[in-house]
């Protein structure tokens, strides 16, 4: 079952989603608006960020960011070794906790359809 959160709705209507398949892809989902046709487009992460710098892709980055700084301490991270091996981590989880952040009903749908 997909996951998804919202990320951002313009005042026209259009709607994008911050999606999680049941294979583990991540990627944006936008929904144009009914007057622009309707039409639902799937943006891999990378190629969405680098489309501009709307309200969209700002609300992602400011996603991505509470991710990194939960506002309490700063990290140092020392330079990587010959052998060091980077820790895979839930792109969406609460730092630390392997937990997705909470989201209210409006932000948060089990289901979405392709």
């Amino acid at each position: 079952m997909a996951k998804a959160r919202k990320l951002y709705c313009s005042p026209n209507g259009d709607r994008w989603y911050l999606i999680r398949d049941a294979s583990g892809e991540v990627f944006v989902r936008h929904e144009a608006n009914l007057a622009s046709g309707g039409h639902v487009a799937h943006i891999e992460i990378g190629p969405f960020l680098g489309s501009g710098r709307g309200p969209e892709q700002q609300e992602l980055l400011r996603l991505i960011g509470t991710l990194v700084s939960d506002g309490t301490a700063q990290a140092s991270v020392p330079p990587a070794g010959p052998h060091d091996v980077p820790e895979l981590v839930d792109p969406l989880a609460t730092p630390g906790t392997g937990v997705l952040p909470p989201v209210t009903p409006e932000d948060d749908i089990d289901a979405v359809s392709s």
